[in-house]
């Protein structure tokens, strides 16, 4: 498990420099001049030294088709052109998505025996992906993000969604990939989105992603913890209110770590997370928080990108998928499901340490102990100095979960209409 920008992109950066015989990426958008390393490592010229002995092929998304909206067609041709102009790579735009939606997951395959899942974007647009676990300001917005490292057979599942979309988009048929030996002890399962009619090879689409949370989600008994870029799905916010309305434990919570402002859809999170909250019926079962970067350039909010839902210590999933009807019926998105205790707990007690501030054995008790006497004490003391106008002295804060009253229908109409 790779937390945040510091983590995870040298170690795509030097895993990418031992390939032998290709490197595959796939995403939403790339930068052709995005820094891995902070240290002046961008990606075109670490491609294009690759590409002149391996083969380099870049999957992204076309774009959308209205310059309403971007990143738009023309957007998306220039950074084609930033990457392949000189250079031996091969950057291949795909449009096949279905109207008013994209291409959203994020993968890096080398040579099929390693394999990189998870919510970060090779790109400097709309944030910059690199940050630390301190959070510290730096004069701009944070970014809170995550990824995994796989080997093992898994890679092979990984490498043929590549191999599937890039034959449909191409026509170029790459290798079928070979399936690594066992390569450790966590059992995993790669789970997607594809929307029906899209690909010839899976015409009927596939949406485990959003029954594997559904899954996991029903058989909560003392933990759901989710972060995320959304709170819009009104089938994850229909499981959750059910739970509140009967809950399996007085034990039970919830924890949604969230950004404070995202990029759209505002009113949808605010609207359900009301009803989340009404739903606890002031049993304190609920806390929803974002995160600030503090210091001599701050305060400035720390985007959330991170899509991970943890259920129980037991059940995990990373990937690409937001919690909106966009990542579970309409766009592409890849996810990783791992049922493994000690991988579960594991990185819950790494993000916690990195939130709270603290030491992992900190905050190594109980969960629901953790989130009585930290988590919502923490959380709560900063919303109300921020209430006040004093300046926060912790960067987690209580994230307000009341939108305008005549805009809170938002929410579940948004979940029916605009986001489906």
């Amino acid at each position: 498990m790779l937390i945040d920008g510091v983590e995870a992109l040298p170690r795509i950066a030097a895993e990418v420099r031992k390939a032998r015989s290709h490197v595959h990426i796939a995403g939403w958008h790339v930068s052709p001049w995005f820094d891995l390393t902070n240290d002046g490592d961008e990606l075109q010229p670490l491609l294009a030294g690759l590409a002149e002995r391996v083969d380099v092929r870049l999957l992204l998304w076309a774009g959308s088709p209205l310059p309403l909206f971007h990143p738009d067609r023309q957007d998306l041709d220039g950074v084609r052109h930033g990457l392949e102009l000189g250079t031996r790579i091969e950057a291949a735009l795909d449009p096949k998505e279905r109207p008013m939606h994209c291409h959203h997951e994020k993968l890096v395959v080398v040579d099929d025996r390693v394999a990189y899942v998870g919510g970060i974007d090779l790109t400097t647009y709309e944030g910059d992906r690199w940050d630390t676990h301190e959070h510290v300001a730096r004069g701009k917005i944070g970014w809170h993000d995550a990824a995994v490292m796989l080997r093992g057979p898994i890679v092979a599942d990984v490498a043929e969604h590549f191999r599937l979309r890039w034959q449909d988009v191409r026509g170029e048929e790459l290798r079928e990939p070979k399936r690594p030996r066992r390569a450790g002890n966590v059992d995993l399962q790669l789970v997607r989105t594809v929307p029906e009619n899209v690909y010839r090879a899976i015409a009927r689409g596939d949406f485990r992603i959003l029954e594997a949370y559904s899954r996991a989600l029903r058989s909560a008994e003392k933990l759901v913890y989710l972060e995320n870029q959304f709170y819009w799905s009104s089938e994850i916010a229909k499981i959750l209110e059910e739970k509140l309305a009967d809950p399996p434990s007085d034990d039970f919570r919830i924890v949604l770590l969230l950004p404070a402002d995202p990029n759209n859809g505002l009113d949808d999170t605010r609207g359900q997370l009301a009803d989340l909250i009404e739903c606890d019926d002031g049993a304190g079962r609920v806390l929803a928080c974002t995160l600030t970067a503090l210091g001599a350039q701050g305060p400035c909010p720390v985007y959330v990108h991170a899509k991970i839902g943890i259920v129980d210590d037991r059940w995990l999933t990373i990937g690409s998928a937001n919690l909106n009807e966009h990542s579970f019926f309409n766009d592409t998105e890849v996810n990783v499901v791992a049922c493994d205790a000690a991988l579960a707990r594991g990185t819950r007690l790494r993000l916690w340490a990195e939130h709270l501030q603290r030491a992992e054995p900190e905050v190594s008790a109980h969960s629901t102990e953790v989130i009585d006497r930290l988590w919502r004490p923490i959380a709560e003391e900063q919303r109300q100095r921020v209430e006040r106008g004093e300046p926060q002295t912790h960067r987690l804060s209580e994230l307000p979960h009341l939108s305008r009253r005549t805009r809170r229908l938002l929410g579940p109409v948004n979940g029916l209409l605009v986001d489906g």
